[in-house]
């Protein structure tokens, strides 16, 4: 996570000064701008034109503004794009007496970062979100809680109006996810309906929306085409059944490490390929990638970069001596145990950055390069 925090007076620059050290106490990566005039230690100068800040940080940065919400507004106005990959952006008054989450408040986190700006400062969460005002539940919420990735925005939206109107929703857990039964029961979800077999669910989704949740992207693919075909028919070609088109949101989850090696410049085009070949082996998408890993020699390799940057991939390295303390590899090497220091690039730098994962994939050798995957496992919670 990486804020900034912009003000624009002196108390305000002042506020802003305690709450960035509260940030970076909490090892959050936090920079404050102000105008010159109050610009001091930490506290950097608003650059020639500030709106630049917002365009260089949107998407990957959160943004608290601590004066009037219309500053606030006028700066983010031309970036805003949607609620799946806007930036948190929170507004403060000068004396902490308000904070509202202003924009993407699930998905960006805006709502999270309010309420502890809010246990910070005694500040009073100003909340306009209709899932939270009325306390009804929320997909995006949920999915974020559990690391689940969105593949119908749409779909989305369809449901979380259909909740708010009262209307109740399809679940179905595919296997290879966990959850408590009573943790479902006593979150008192009631618009959430769970559909124990898929006939149950079939019977459900003639009526209303569903959320479909799988182990991985192919299967809850195949999941969903097989639903939406008996009960619309052929809805890859639009040739459905009745006039109503299906609202089905498949998620699944980012729990996915990918340890990486390959040799030095090699191409984006050929790492992009060989790793998405591995994953896709495995039923996995990019988008199911929680981390890549390597060792520290591959920290500036421009393909693995690029391909983190593409797919907005944290990508962590490792020097060999800890990458040496997996006792067991599946696979070794004493070209790479000369060129690096280790015998098994891949494999250690999956099980070193994912501890607590399974190995999902051994070494895997594609041209130039070699893959080794590991799995979270999910256990899902309401």
């Amino acid at each position: 996570m990486k804020v900034v925090i912009l003000s624009f007076t002196q108390a305000g620059t002042r506020l802003g000064e305690r709450i960035g050290s509260q940030f970076r106490n909490e090892g959050i990566t936090c920079q404050n701008y102000a105008p010159a005039g109050y610009a001091f230690a930490d506290i950097l100068p608003f650059p020639d034109n500030p709106k630049e800040l917002i365009r260089e940080g949107w998407g990957e940065t959160s943004f608290l503004f601590i004066g009037a919400v219309g500053i606030a507004v006028r700066y983010i106005a031309p970036y805003v794009k949607d609620k799946f990959t806007d930036s948190a952006v929170v507004v403060m008054d000068e004396k902490a007496g308000h904070v509202i989450p202003l924009l993407s408040g699930h998905l960006g986190g805006a709502v999270e970062l309010s309420n502890q700006l809010a246990v910070w400062t005694g500040a009073v969460p100003v909340q306009t979100t209709a899932t939270d005002v009325q306390g009804k539940f929320a997909v995006d919420v949920f999915a974020k809680k559990n690391h689940l990735y969105f593949t119908e925005r749409e779909a989305a939206k369809q449901i979380s109006a259909a909740v708010l109107d009262g209307k109740q929703v399809g679940l179905w857990i595919g296997e290879g996810l966990v959850f408590e039964q009573e943790d479902f029961q006593k979150s008192c979800l009631k618009e959430l309906i769970l559909c124990g077999s898929q006939e149950e669910l079939y019977s459900f989704a003639e009526e209303h929306p569903v959320i479909v949740i799988t182990k991985t992207a192919e299967e809850g693919r195949q999941f969903v085409e097989s639903l939406a075909g008996s009960l619309w028919g052929d809805v890859r070609n639009n040739v459905c059944g009745c006039e109503r088109k299906p609202c089905i949101l498949l998620l699944y989850p980012i729990n996915i490490t990918a340890g990486v090696g390959c040799r030095k410049q090699i191409s984006k085009e050929l790492f992009e390929k060989g790793l998405n070949d591995v994953l896709e082996g495995y039923g996995l998408e990019p988008t199911q990638l929680k981390q890549l890993a390597s060792i520290d020699l591959k920290k500036e390799e421009p393909a693995i970069l690029a391909y983190a940057q593409k797919y907005k991939v944290p990508f962590a390295t490792y020097p060999a001596e800890q990458l040496e303390k997996i006792t067991e590899v599946s696979a070794t090497s004493r070209f790479v145990k000369q060129v690096t220091g280790v015998d098994n690039v891949c494999e250690r730098a999956a099980r070193t950055a994912d501890a607590d994962g399974e190995l999902l994939c051994p070494k895997c050798i594609r041209e130039q390069m070699t893959v080794a995957l590991t799995e979270t496992e999910v256990t899902l919670q309401f």
